[in-house]
C-alpha cells in the first residue's frame, strides 16, 4: 500500500460564519438569559418604527406585516432592519410568524451584509414554511467580521404564483448567546436494517441499555405475534458510539414478509422487512444518481420523475458554460500553490470544449481522479456479472436504467459510463501542446457558489487546472477498462479508448511527477474546487498498467504491473480504499478478470484479496453495530460510509472467488449498518428505511432551502459521520460538537454539513456494486441466468 497519508477535499465554504438552523427532530436544551437584545422595536409595540417594510406596511393582531401580490419578483417584498455584528460575537435569532394563506417557501430569513461585501451572509438564509398560525423559530450563528449595519431580512425570494400576508412579531436577535447542548434525536434504542433483512442472511440488530446481563427479547410480525426470542449477548461500550450496548442475532428466523418489529428492554425497534425486493430496487436506484447528476444535457422528467432540469454548463446565459473553458490564469489565486510547491506558474492560451461528463459532487466541479475511480467501479460493476458464479447477468442488461440509452442494444451501467468516459478524452491534452496526452486535473467554478443553485444559472466563470500526472493515470486505467467492455457493442469506441490509454499511459511515463497542488488557507481560501492532491501516483501507475495488461496480454505491461513495489504491497487498509488509494481496483481486477498471469501468479494476488476479507471479517466481528470498518486509529473517515462500502467490495470479492459463505454475510451485515443499525438510528441510503438522510449538502437537490427542489433521488448514499468534523470549519457540525463528538455520532443531516452530509460519485459508486451484488444473492435462485466462473478458490 502506499505510504502517503489520506488526503481530504478542501473545506467548501458556504457561508462566512457559522450558523446552527435548528434541524427537525434536534433536541436543544434550555438556555440561560443572554444579553442585550440588538432588535428595535421588535414586538411592534410602536407599530413599524425602526423597520423597512415594503410594498406594503401593517402592523396586525399586534405583529408587523406585508401584503404581497400574486406574481411578485423575487425581493420585491420584505420585513427588515439593520443591526449591528461584532466579529466574533455568538448570536441568537428568535422570532415569530405567519403566512396567510400558508405559504412552503417564498420566504427566505437571512442575515446578510451590504453590496460592499457582496451580501455575505452571517447566517445562512433558509426557507421556513410559514403555517397560517403563528410558529416560533429560532437560530444561532456567529459573526466572522465586524459589520455595523447588517441587515436582518424576511424577503420574498421566488416568483410567487399566489398572493400572501406575511407577519412576523417578537422578534429578537442577543448577542452573547450560548449555544445550547446538541442531542440528537436518536429515536428507538432497539438499532435495526430499517429497510430489509435478506430471508437467508444473517439477521443482526444492537440494543442500547445501561443494562450488563442478558436481556430477553422478541421478533414479531404484523400481526404483532412473536414469532421469534431470544436473550440479547452483552457487548460492553462501544469506543465508536460511545455507548453501552448489547447484540440480537435471529437469523435463523427466514419468513418472508413485511412490518416485523424487534422487542427488548421495553423498546420496539422501527419496522422492517424480510425479503430481497429492497437490494433490487436498490441496485437500480444507486445508478439513477449517476443520471440526474449529468452535465451538459437536459435530464429528462420523464425519465427521472421529479428531478427533470435545463442542461447545465452549455454556455446559455447567465451560464458560461464548458463550450470552450480557458485555462488558469497567471493571476489566478491558485497560482500560488504551485508556486509553494515549487513549480512555475502555468497557463495555456487556448480553449477547450470539456461539456459532458458527470458533476462530482454538491457544487458544479468535474474531477478526473474522483470521476476514475467511480467510472472504475460502475465497470467492475457490469464485468462483474460476466464472471462472478452468482451473478445475475440480465440484471445489467440494456433497458434496466431508466436513462437516454435503453434500449441501444449496450448494458445500461456501460452507458451510463460511456458518459463520462467520453468527457475523459475531452480533458485529454491534444497534439501539439504542451503536456499533449495528459489529461486537466478539473474544471470548476473560480469561485464556490452558495446553496442552492441550478447549473444552468451558474453564472462563475469556468477554468481548467493544469494536467496532472495522477488525472493521466486515472484515465489511462479506465479508458483500458473500457476498451475491452465496449469491444462486444462499439468497436469504434473501444479502439477510440484504447489508443487514449495507451496515449495517456506514455504521457504519464515521461512526466511522472506532475502533481496537484496541495491545499493552503492563507493563500488560496476559497478556490471553488476541492484539490484533489496526491503526490505519490505508485499506486495510479500500479493500476493503469494492470488494466492495460488485462485488455492487451502485452508483456510491456505484465512487466510494469509485476515490478511495481505495489504489486507486493498491502493495498487493502483497515479505512478502506478510495480515489487517492487505488492499488485496490487494480488488484481487484488482476484477482478476477481472466489473463495471462500464471498460476502461481493469479494465486499470490487472489490470496491477498481473500487474506485482507479475513481481516474485515475479524474487524467486523468486534463492531457491535456490524459494520466492516475499524480504522487502526479508530477516527472516521471523511466519506466514512464508502470507505465502509469499499470494504464490502473486498469482501464480496472474496465471496466470488471461493463460495464461502461468510465473505458474502459478511457484506450483507455491514448493509445493516448503512441502514440504520448505528449509534444515530439513521439510514444513509435516501429513500431506504424510515428514519433516512435527506437533506445532504448539494446545490441541486437543495429541498431544505428550497421546496420546489427535490431531495437526493432514491438510492444516493451520504458521505457520513466524519471524526474532524469538529474541527473543519462545517458550519453546521464544528459549533455543535464543541468537545468533539464518538466516531458515529459526528454526522448532522443538514444540507450546510459540508463535511459529513455531502453526496458524491465516488461514493455512489461502491454503493452500486455493494446492491448489485447483494441483490444477487436471493438463496436459491438459479434459473440460467447466473454468471459464468472464472472464480476459484486460491
Amino acid at each position: 500500500m502506499p505510504s502517503h497519508p489520506r488526503r481530504k477535499r478542501r473545506a467548501r465554504a458556504i457561508t462566512a460564519a457559522t450558523a446552527l438552523l435548528v434541524p427537525a427532530g434536534l433536541l436543544l436544551a434550555p438556555t440561560a438569559a443572554q444579553a442585550a437584545d440588538q432588535i428595535v422595536n421588535g414586538t411592534f409595540d410602536d407599530g413599524t418604527t425602526g423597520w423597512t417594510i415594503y410594498p406594503t406596511a401593517s402592523v396586525q393582531d399586534g405583529a408587523g406585516c406585508t401584503t404581497v401580490p400574486a406574481g411578485s419578483a423575487a425581493y420585491s417584498a420584505a420585513i427588515q432592519q439593520e443591526v449591528p455584528l461584532v466579529a466574533g460575537e455568538s448570536y441568537k435569532l428568535t422570532f415569530r410568524a405567519r403566512s396567510t394563506p400558508a405559504t412552503s417557501g417564498p420566504v427566505r430569513v437571512v442575515v446578510q451584509g451590504g453590496a460592499d461585501v457582496n451580501y455575505q451572509q452571517f447566517l445562512p438564509a433558509d426557507k421556513p414554511a410559514f403555517e397560517t398560525a403563528f410558529g416560533t423559530h429560532e437560530y444561532f450563528f456567529t459573526a466572522e467580521r465586524d459589520y455595523p449595519n447588517a441587515q436582518l431580512a424576511f424577503q420574498q425570494d421566488i416568483v410567487n404564483p399566489v398572493g400572501y400576508t406575511l407577519c412576523v412579531d417578537d422578534v429578537v436577535l442577543e448577542g452573547g448567546a450560548e449555544r445550547p447542548p446538541y442531542v440528537p434525536e436518536t429515536g428507538p434504542r432497539v438499532r435495526v436494517n430499517q429497510e430489509a433483512y435478506l430471508p437467508q442472511g444473517p439477521k443482526g440488530a444492537t440494543l442500547v441499555t445501561d443494562a450488563t446481563s442478558p436481556l430477553p427479547w422478541q421478533l414479531r410480525n404484523a400481526a404483532g405475534e412473536v414469532v421469534a426470542e431470544g436473550r440479547t449477548t452483552p457487548r460492553g461500550v462501544d469506543p465508536s458510539a460511545g455507548l453501552n450496548v448489547h447484540t440480537v442475532d435471529f437469523g435463523r428466523y427466514a419468513e418472508a414478509g413485511t412490518g416485523y418489529v424487534l422487542v427488548a428492554d421495553g423498546e420496539t425497534s422501527h419496522p422492517f422487512d424480510i425479503g430481497e425486493a429492497a437490494y433490487e430496487r436498490l441496485r437500480d436506484d444507486a445508478m439513477t444518481f449517476f443520471y440526474t447528476n449529468r452535465s451538459g444535457t437536459p435530464i429528462s422528467d420523464e425519465l427521472a420523475p421529479g428531478y427533470g432540469r435545463a442542461a447545465g454548463h452549455v454556455g446559455v446565459a447567465p451560464n458560461q458554460g464548458d463550450t470552450a473553458v480557458p485555462c488558469q490564469s497567471l493571476d489566478d489565486d491558485s497560482q500560488e500553490l504551485l508556486v509553494a510547491q515549487g513549480d512555475e506558474p502555468w497557463t495555456c492560451d487556448y480553449t477547450t470544449d470539456v461539456t459532458g461528463g458527470w458533476y462530482d459532487a454538491g457544487d458544479h466541479g468535474k474531477y478526473v481522479v474522483n470521476g476514475g475511480i467511480s467510472v472504475g467501479q460502475l465497470l467492475q460493476q457490469y464485468e462483474r456479472s460476466l464472471h462472478a458464479p452468482t451473478a445475475d447477468r440480465r440484471a445489467l442488461a440494456d433497458g434496466t436504467l431508466s436513462i437516454p440509452e435503453a434500449g441501444n442494444g449496450v448494458p445500461d451501467v456501460l452507458d451510463e459510463a460511456r458518459w463520462e468516459l467520453e468527457w475523459f478524452l475531452k480533458m485529454q491534452v491534444q497534439p501539439g501542446r504542451e503536456h499533449a496526452g495528459m489529461v486537466f486535473h478539473k474544471v470548476a467554478d473560480v469561485n464556490w457558489t452558495g446553496l442552492p443553485q441550478d447549473p444552468a444559472t451558474d453564472p462563475q466563470p469556468r477554468v481548467l487546472y493544469r494536467p496532472s500526472t495522477a488525472a493521466t493515470l486515472n484515465v489511462a486505467a479506465t479508458a483500458a477498462q473500457g476498451a475491452r467492455l465496449f469491444a462486444p457493442y462499439d468497436k469504434a469506441f473501444s479502439k477510440r479508448l484504447l489508443a487514449a490509454a495507451r496515449t495517456a499511459y506514455a504521457a504519464a511515463q515521461a512526466t511522472p511527477d506532475l502533481y496537484a497542488p496541495a491545499p493552503d488557507a492563507a493563500l488560496d481560501p476559497n478556490p471553488g474546487s476541492g484539490p484533489y492532491d496526491d503526490d505519490d501516483v505508485s499506486d495510479e501507475f500500479y493500476w493503469a498498467a494492470t488494466e492495460l495488461y488485462l485488455t492487451t496480454g502485452e508483456a510491456r505491461f505484465r512487466k510494469d504491473v509485476l515490478s511495481s513495489p505495489v504489486h507486493t504491497a498491502d493495498v487493502f487498509p483497515a479505512e478502506g480504499f478510495d480515489w487517492g488509494h487505488v492499488g485496490a481496483m487494480a488488484r481487484l481486477d488482476l484477482a478476477t478478470v481472466p489473463s495471462k498471469l500464471n498460476k502461481a501468479e493469479l494465486r499470490a494476488v487472489q490470496r491477498s484479496v481473500v487474506e485482507a476479507a479475513d481481516r474485515r471479517l475479524a474487524d467486523q466481528a468486534a463492531q457491535p453495530f456490524g459494520q466492516a470498518y475499524a480504522p487502526e486509529d479508530g477516527r472516521y473517515a471523511w466519506g466514512s460510509n464508502a470507505q465502509i462500502l469499499s470494504n464490502l467490495q473486498v469482501l464480496g470479492t472474496a465471496f466470488d472467488l471461493t463460495g464461502r459463505d461468510e465473505y458474502r454475510d459478511g457484506v450483507v451485515r455491514s448493509m445493516d449498518y448503512l441502514f440504520g443499525r448505528n449509534a444515530l438510528n439513521n439510514s444513509y441510503v435516501t429513500g431506504y428505511g424510515d428514519v433516512y438522510s435527506r437533506n445532504q449538502h448539494s446545490r441541486m437537490y437543495a429541498h431544505q432551502l428550497d421546496p420546489s427542489l427535490p431531495n437526493p433521488p432514491a438510492g444516493t448514499v451520504a458521505g457520513g459521520p466524519y471524526s474532524p468534523t469538529a474541527t473543519s470549519g462545517d458550519p453546521i457540525t464544528a459549533p455543535l460538537f464543541p468537545d468533539g463528538c464518538a466516531p458515529q455520532f459526528c454526522y448532522v443531516d443538514d444540507i450546510g454539513s459540508w463535511s459529513t452530509n455531502e453526496i458524491t460519485i465516488n461514493w455512489n459508486a461502491p454503493l452500486a456494486w455493494v446492491a448489485s451484488f447483494v441483490a444477487d444473492q436471493d438463496a436459491g435462485r438459479d434459473d440460467g441466468r447466473r454468471g459464468g466462473g472464472h472464480g476459484g478458490k486460491p
